[in-house]
């Protein structure tokens, strides 16, 4: 199992840093607010799709380094359908899972990780409102080129319990995993 997320936010910070290096960019990191405050969730949005398919890169060599007889599963918000879709050798290897509004909120509501911003800022509702607000369009992006695609979605709306959404997921890959 691949996680994109922890790779992504542990493993591949030097290949961030390495690459505004070379791009004369500044070294360190945006600030908190720089990221969170100053921009507006269409502008957070557009730079987070605009960086996948380098991230996405990052993720294949990860996954090239990997080494098993059975098919990985990889699973993570930057495995957009548009970057996969051509490594397929068929569609039905890919699933998109899309939150619904209401189960956002009832995130929101119930789990204190949602519920707050883990970074220091200046106006810590404009930045949890900005966040919201960009997953969302980032989440509906996803769920745009995966329809366009034919990949199949899977709308999380909280009738489903976790093991419940594990269970449609893995009856979807049942036909690859030799269920």
């Amino acid at each position: 199992m691949y996680h994109y997320d922890f790779h992504d936010a542990r493993g591949h910070q030097d290949r961030r840093v390495a690459r505004r290096v070379a791009r004369g960019e500044p070294v360190a990191d945006p600030t908190p607010d720089q990221v969170w405050v100053e921009q507006s969730p269409e502008e957070m949005a557009a730079e987070t799709l605009a960086g996948f398919p380098v991230r996405f890169a990052w993720a294949l060599d990860d996954l090239r380094a990997l080494f098993t007889g059975r098919p990985a599963i990889a699973e993570g918000w930057g495995l957009r359908p548009e970057l996969v879709a051509p490594l397929l050798d068929s569609l039905r290897r890919m699933v998109v899972l899309v939150p619904t509004d209401d189960f956002r909120h009832h995130q929101l509501r119930t789990l204190p990780r949602a519920r707050a911003l883990n970074a220091l800022v200046t106006d810590p509702a404009r930045a949890q409102a900005n966040r919201i607000a960009r997953d969302r369009l980032i989440a509906e992006d996803a769920a745009r080129n995966a329809r366009r695609l034919g990949i199949r979605i899977i709308e999380v709306d909280g009738t489903l319990d976790a093991s419940a959404v594990a269970t449609e997921v893995a009856e979807h890959f049942a036909p690859y995993l030799g269920a």
